[in-house]
């Protein structure tokens, strides 16, 4: 099964061109599956079906989904209260009733992420598409599995589940309380289903398509976007402008806004382009004639090789591609078998490969939307035999 993320600027037809994608590929006899996690109605508004936390067919070949972030967020704090009853009752804490949870900021996000995960692993369907928020939005999002498992296994690292039969002993001991054994089972099963959310996103299936109108602030959205992929090793499917106006567009100022968007076209060279209609796309027959190109059979993966030139240089490279990133706006922290990354507005902290983390840093250098980070085999840092 192949998953595309699609995502781009705000305001930028995203959920329209998600909408027309899954569409075409329907016709094409695909069985896809289209998500949403908007609160409103817009992916069932742009498919003339109405959607919600039941997936429905939006017609041949299709189904459309917009899981319900309320019903999953009050079945999880109801599940939290009754694991941690007892902890609740000696903090004095009154328990919430179901009917007056509302769910927080980001609750739509996970639903969204649990419900990829879901459709991925049912295997029913030959093409996801994910209507994901706004770029910013999106990539934050697509950080949350990985970073969210690092931190689990920071604040309760797996071998301390190896002690539980001395717990009571330590309890008693420390004159406190230790953690009960639902807390361990509960982070397990955290881990398993983040894990399983990240096993769809590394896939060699999954891509991203960028949605933007072109013009200064669709390109600078694009360029970080791109910035903000790559860094997480997403390959960018596709890059639609949306919105193009017709070469006969009429008066002054939609004959400007026509210069403007041919002087971004030409800067994305590789993109491919949506027409405007004149009016907000309504149904399957208006899905239809924006012509949104079908899916790329092509997809190029993000790779991050390790280059061998300890013959030559006496170090090894790692290349991590990062189309976009500037000099002045790069970082780079060593902690123990991780490698910090900053690149612009985006951070992320991965485990050096095994054949670097006998090494030292020796310098990096950026060339060609390309950073290079020279490795250098350390002795001291050997494994030492009696």
């Amino acid at each position: 099964m192949r998953t595309l993320l699609i995502t781009g600027p705000g305001g930028s037809g995203r959920t329209t061109v998600a909408a027309a994608t899954a569409l075409g590929a329907a016709r094409e006899g695909v069985k896809t599956l289209v998500l949403s996690a908007d609160r409103t109605d817009t992916l069932g508004a742009a498919l003339g079906v109405a959607t919600g936390a039941v997936p429905v067919k939006a017609g041949p070949d299709l189904t459309a989904w917009r899981p319900d972030a309320t019903a999953g967020f009050r079945d999880d704090l109801t599940a939290f209260q009754d694991r941690a009853s007892t902890v609740l009752d000696l903090l004095g804490a009154s328990r919430l009733d179901p009917e007056e949870v509302t769910p927080l900021p980001g609750a739509e996000e996970l639903t969204l992420l649990r419900a990829l995960r879901d459709a991925a692993l049912a295997e029913t369907h030959e093409l996801l598409v994910v209507d994901l928020p706004s770029a910013p939005q999106a990539l934050a999002l697509l950080a949350l599995p990985e970073e969210l498992r690092r931190y689990l296994r920071r604040l309760l690292p797996p071998e301390r589940q190896a002690a539980r039969a001395l717990r009571p002993v330590l309890g008693r001991l420390a004159g406190v309380p230790m953690p009960a054994e639902w807390l361990y089972e509960t982070t397990a099963r955290w881990d398993l289903e983040l894990a399983a959310v990240e096993a769809v996103l590394a896939d060699r299936g999954t891509a991203v398509r960028l949605v933007a109108e072109p013009g200064p602030a669709g390109a600078d959205a694009v360029r970080d976007a791109r910035l903000g992929l790559a860094l997480r090793g997403l390959p960018v499917e596709s890059l639609l402008a949306n919105r193009v106006l017709p070469e006969e567009s009429g008066g002054d100022w939609l004959a400007g806004l026509h210069t403007q968007q041919q002087k971004i076209l030409g800067e994305w060279a590789d993109a491919g382009t949506v027409a405007h209609l004149g009016r907000d796309p309504r149904g399957a027959d208006d899905l239809a004639a924006l012509a949104v190109p079908g899916v790329n059979p092509e997809l190029i993966p993000v790779e991050w090789p390790v280059e061998d030139r300890t013959a030559a240089d006496g170090v090894l490279v790692w290349h991590l591609p990062l189309p976009g990133a500037l000099r002045d706006e790069l970082d780079l922290v060593r902690r123990g078998d991780e490698l910090v990354v900053t690149a612009g507005p985006f951070r992320r902290i991965v485990p050096l490969p095994s054949a670097l983390r006998r090494c030292t840093v020796r310098g990096a250098a950026l060339r060609d939307g390309e950073l290079r980070v020279r490795f250098a085999p350390d002795p001291a840092l050997w494994p030492r035999t009696r």
